[in-house]
């Protein structure tokens, strides 16, 4: 690598510093916005360590400094740990991270620690066990929070909960989220649905909700560091933490710093982008760094300013689980 470029800008002069990186499409939960039928099986042509360990550091030399692991579950895959080793040993990356659903962080917490992980979000959208069953498709809010249990013992934080707020089906279990968030100390980011696949929710009025709590909390707005889209309030006791992720009522493209790569290699400049470009098949026919560092900087330079979900939120797209959330 010739480490010569350290800022990397897309084509519309907005830095892109962060990558989101999947490392399967495969997933032990079927939330109803997201997966379902379930998960897709995992595509033969997987990258192994090695190879995704490879691009990420090509990323890195690019300017890439932030890195989180997504799926699919990340946790489903057995060598994670050497993965996040070897992501965490590359030069320039200051931050490597995670997201997951919680099911398997119980016994993994210690470990992913131990490896180099940071911290985590833990993608949780209610505390009633009934309400909890019928989104995830399967009994296991008992395991999350034990694995949330286990996170904050090793050091994964500042965690974040991710709560996907939907009209209708989970807006009125804010509150008690929040709570649970302020006494365990969590950062809670409630998040608009996002059209993925052929799967559409209709998202919760994020106004009204923030005013409900504000009206609880006593809430004012700040800043906290962390790279991500999320607008953040806190109370004024400082207890609860609280982020908005508001892709459609109040998108944040025009301060996007990020791209996505999928488990197979394949890399998306935007989410809601058509196509993408096969950085893995690129490895998988002996290209050389330089050239896959070429195709990277021409995706960037071809990034959409913007993307589409408002204009047209139910036409069929590509799956989240396999994009990488």
């Amino acid at each position: 690598m010739t480490g010569t470029v350290k800022i990397l800008q897309d084509g519309h002069g907005r830095l892109t510093n962060y990558l989101r990186l999947s490392v399967t499409a495969r997933c032990n939960l079927r939330c109803s916005y997201c997966l379902p039928d379930g998960a897709p099986p995992e595509p033969p042509n997987l990258l192994d360590v090695a190879a995704l360990t490879r691009l990420a550091a090509i990323f890195a030399d690019l300017g890439i400094r932030r890195i989180r692991l997504t799926g699919g579950e990340p946790l489903v895959r057995r060598d994670l740990p050497e993965l996040v080793r070897g992501i965490a040993a590359l030069p320039g990356i200051e931050d490597i991270s995670m997201t997951t659903n919680g099911v398997l962080l119980e016994r993994h917490a210690a470990a992913l620690k131990a490896a180099g992980l940071k911290r985590i979000n833990v993608s949780l959208d209610s505390l009633d066990p009934a309400r909890f069953k019928k989104l995830a498709g399967a009994d296991v809010l008992n395991r999350i929070r034990a694995g949330l249990e286990s996170a904050d013992a090793v050091g994964l934080g500042p965690i974040k909960i991710n709560m996907v707020v939907m009209e209708g089906i989970n807006d009125h279990d804010v509150e008690a989220m929040a709570a649970f968030c302020a006494r365990r100390g969590y950062i809670l980011r409630l998040i608009e649905p996002m059209p993925m696949g052929d799967i559409y929710s209709r998202p919760a009025e994020m106004a009204a909700i923030l005013e409900r709590l504000q009206v609880r909390f006593d809430l004012c707005e700040t800043q906290l560091d962390g790279g991500g889209p999320a607008r953040y309030w806190q109370s004024s006791d400082g207890r609860l933490r609280l982020g908005l992720i508001t892709p459609l009522s109040q998108h944040f493209c025009a301060s996007c710093n990020r791209v996505r790569l999928t488990a197979t290699g394949t890399l998306h400049t935007c989410l809601d982008g058509i196509g993408g470009v096969e950085l893995g098949e690129m490895l998988h026919a002996g290209a050389d760094d330089e050239a896959v560092r070429q195709a990277i900087l021409h995706a960037l330079a071809h990034k959409p300013g913007h993307h589409h979900f408002n204009q047209a939120p139910t036409r069929g797209r590509r799956l989240m689980a396999i994009t990488g959330g």
